[in-house]
């Protein structure tokens, strides 16, 4: 089972699932997590081979997908989902193999499409850090921008890095997660199905990841999908406009 963080108490709403992109976790949205938990019970999950979640060889959407399904079955059977990059791959798939134990799904700036890019750019620079001689935080950014030049990119890969143990270790499965980049990154087309209910595909207006040319295929595979954009947002729309969010993910649930 995926490790959780579970905000809120049950209430009339279906629990709210949330899960993270590639190298985050549930901890990455604890402040979102915590506001929505208001009226709903919200909970956030580790993805396998992130956070204190179990470590597994394959990293594949149907894989992950099943992850989120077996956290639903526990709390209730039956949730809104909401997904951001890698978790929204994964919650979309989800939605088009198990439709019944999706009510809502808001699927954070990605489509369901493979990309050309790799991240193991960020695997081979986290590999290099030299773990042995970090005490704090502020050294091990100091050794990665000699590799990664963007400090927001840093500080969100220095989320994952454990400094109480020692040495300090990354909770990451850079072996699966480097070994499973093609279909990270992919989409697995033998999926079939089709999600009919309620769907939002929320983006970030300075992010590429959703592109009127992916419009086609989203609608082919979700029908209810509805489109929204927040401004000034790119990629990380959660962390760089988390209110706008917010308020756009509560107006849809609502």
């Amino acid at each position: 089972m995926l490790a959780t963080q579970i905000h809120g108490t049950p209430t009339d709403a279906p629990p709210l699932l949330i899960a993270h992109g590639l190298f985050g976790s549930a901890r990455n949205w604890g402040v979102i997590a915590k506001r929505l938990s208001d009226s709903r019970q919200v909970i956030a999950v580790d993805m396998r081979n992130h956070g204190a979640s179990p470590w597994a060889a394959r990293h594949r959407y149907p894989d992950l997908a099943d992850d989120l399904a077996e956290v639903i079955a526990a709390h209730g059977g039956r949730a809104d989902v909401l997904g951001h990059s890698m978790g929204g791959k994964a919650a979309m798939v989800l939605a088009l193999t198990r439709p019944e134990a999706v009510n809502r799904l808001v699927v954070a700036d990605i489509a369901p499409v493979a990309y050309g890019h790799s991240q193991a750019h960020l695997i081979a620079a986290m590999r290099a850090l030299d773990l042995a001689h970090v005490t704090r935080r502020g050294e091990a950014d100091a050794a990665l921008a000699a590799q990664i030049g963007d400090a927001s990119v840093r500080a969100f890969l220095l989320q994952s890095l454990d400094l109480k143990s020692s040495p300090p270790v990354w909770r990451l499965n850079l072996d699966s997660l480097e070994t499973e980049m093609a279909h990270i990154v992919g989409w697995p087309d033998d999926i079939a199905g089709q999600f009919a209910g309620p769907t939002l595909f929320l983006s970030g207006a300075a992010s590429d990841y959703v592109r009127p040319e992916h419009r086609d295929r989203i609608k082919a595979l979700f029908p209810g999908a509805r489109f929204a954009k927040i401004p000034g947002a790119g990629h990380w729309l959660h962390a760089e406009k988390p209110r706008d969010f917010e308020a756009a993910v509560r107006a849809f649930l609502a």
